[in-house]
């Protein structure tokens, strides 16, 4: 049972999506006695972690980086078993958490939002369901995820294929039998790179259909034994602010020389030892220069080039995977686990889609311009429409009418990446032009919740019924952000960070999208504490007149 059973149409406070940002976010609205409530599309909570279920999903971020810091019992309690933990342990996780917290009666599953319309003269929010219900509150929260909106490639005869195929994002919950079976992957994003290093030799043929490659450097996962998790348990607060200084919010720390103070052979040295190490190190722990600097990050990109080189054993496959319209790092890191040496193996077979593009699919498998390919199996590891994608999908009507697609059809422009002007009440502490995008994500959105609710509260102890970021705060806040990107080789790239997917019409390459806040975790926490350390003076409160709103709403505004 859920929280659906209480039958109620109106609560304070709606929170949309019961991922990681959706569970914190209940979380600290029950503990503040907010009337509150979760609507969640999936069966059951845990986001990302919930939908993502094909093999070799898992963190790429430390385990116990990722993990919430609010509760000094949780963090004594929880045993990560794993240096970077897997899909089906971050799920338990999940659940344990909601489940010590008695969160789960605040959730309503199988529950798709598909509008929301902003009442200005109640300052309500009314938001409908698709199992015909229209709920209202006075503040909607959008926790809706990063990557949450899934992508398939605009191919003919999709619907025609016999065989099974799936998503990565909706790949089956019962367990998929790959023995004896030819599998197609179309993608080389993060999850393909995860996917093909785990079932390379799970499968009878594995052919990989490949538009562009991706850089990629070792996970060099491990487990973590009980008394490394008791050394961890005591250094929790050390590692916390560790993350709170670093600008991926990562244990990860910039090399403080620079690139051109030292030598090539203490370049190369310090390359070596990072190549090796756990997690994103290569590409954090590095020298700050590869990110700004195209000669710097050109001799970093042929190191990394050279170790592709030395894992694949054919010289021309090899060349294949080494991207050649980015450098390394300067779009979002995938981390791999046997993904070069996948193609050693005599079942694995790259078709380089620059060479053969896929022309459509049959009732057998692909066609490509060279020749048809037979498969039992066909996964689209073909990514999301990131960040905005989510927020697309959902009918947002604000005050005057404007709808929020409308408004962000070539690009999002928010105040400090967690409001919208002309969309009062509506708060995203994970959204576009935050921090959240571009950073360990529990470490952001943990910073992006408490801010959202202390700004609830403020306009609670303020009487105000309407809360709104003024226009000309948000044109500063996203020339800021675009001034951001000019600093960064990212500026060039075609990856989700700058919005490019050519599966969405209108993201192709071409115009950048500033969907992320690129300063890093220190400036960007640093700008939204001084905001509301100065009473908020870039957001406009106001008390409209509320007419025949519930009893126990305007109660709870005025409390």
């Amino acid at each position: 049972m859920d929280a659906r059973t209480e039958a109620k149409s109106h609560y304070e406070v709606i929170v949309i999506g019961a991922g990681v940002a959706g569970i914190y976010q209940i979380k600290r609205l029950v503990d503040l006695g907010i009337d509150a409530t979760v609507l969640d599309s999936a069966g059951d909570l845990g986001g990302t972690w919930y939908w993502n279920r094909y093999p070799g999903c898992r963190f790429d971020s430390e385990s116990y980086t990722y993990g919430f810091s609010f509760s000094r019992e949780l963090l004594d309690e929880w045993h990560w078993k794993e240096r970077f933990s897997s899909q089906p342990e971050n799920l338990r996780y999940l659940n344990y958490v909601a489940d010590k917290f008695d969160l789960r009666k605040h959730m309503q599953f199988n529950c798709q939002v598909e509008a929301m319309r902003f009442d200005p003269a109640r300052d309500l929010w009314h938001v409908r369901t698709d199992d015909g219900r229209e709920l209202s509150c006075r503040f909607v929260v959008l926790a809706i995820g990063l990557l949450s909106a899934p992508t398939m490639p605009r191919l003919e005869g999709i619907a025609d294929f016999k065989g099974r195929s799936f998503h990565t994002y909706y790949w089956p919950r019962e367990p998929v039998d790959l023995a004896g079976k030819k599998v197609a992957v179309i993608g080389t994003g993060a999850t393909a790179i995860q996917l093909i290093g785990e079932i390379a030799d799970k499968v009878d043929d594995l052919t990989v259909f490949q538009r562009r490659p991706n850089w990629s450097a070792p996970l060099n996962n491990s487990a973590i034994s009980d008394a490394e998790m008791d050394d961890i348990r005591a250094r929790y607060d050390q590692i916390f602010a560790a993350c709170a200084r670093t600008p991926g919010a990562f244990l990860h720390e910039p090399d403080p020389r620079g690139f051109y103070e030292v030598t090539r052979e203490e370049r190369v040295k310090l390359w070596d030892r990072l190549y090796d190490e756990p997690g994103f190190g290569i590409w954090l722990s590095n020298f700050r220069e590869i990110f700004t600097d195209e000669a710097a990050n050109a001799e970093f990109s042929d190191y990394i080039a050279e170790r592709i080189r030395r894992r694949v054993n054919d010289p021309a496959i090899a060349e294949k995977l080494i991207p050649r319209d980015h450098g390394f790092g300067v779009q979002r890191l995938p981390l791999e686990t046997r993904y070069f040496e996948a193609y050693n193996r005599d079942n694995v077979h790259l078709v380089d889609l620059g060479e053969t593009p896929l022309v459509r699919v049959t009732e057998t498998g692909l066609r490509t311009t060279a020749r048809d390919f037979e498969f039992d199996i066909i996964v689209y590891a073909t990514g999301f429409d990131a960040i905005t994608g989510a927020y697309d999908r959902i009918d947002i009507e604000g005050r005057n009418g404007e709808k929020l697609a409308d408004l962000w059809k070539d690009g999002p422009s928010t105040f400090l990446g967690m409001l919208v002007h002309g969309f009062p009440n509506l708060l995203m502490p994970t959204g576009p032009q935050s921090a959240s995008a571009s950073t360990n994500f529990p470490r952001g959105i943990e910073n992006g919740v408490n801010w959202c609710t202390d700004l609830m509260l403020y306009a609670r102890r303020r009487g105000a019924t309407r809360v709104e970021a003024t226009r000309e705060a948000q044109a500063r806040w996203t020339e800021h952000v675009a001034k951001m990107y000019e600093m960064m080789l990212l500026r060039k790239a075609k990856g989700w960070f700058t919005g490019y997917n050519s599966n969405v019409a209108g993201h192709e390459a071409g115009k950048v999208r500033h969907i992320v806040y690129n300063g890093g975790t220190p400036k960007f926490v640093s700008i939204i504490n001084d905001v509301a350390a100065r009473d908020y003076p870039e957001i406009a409160f106001s008390r409209g007149d509320i007419g025949d709103e519930p009893a126990a709403a305007r109660a709870s505004a005025t409390s």
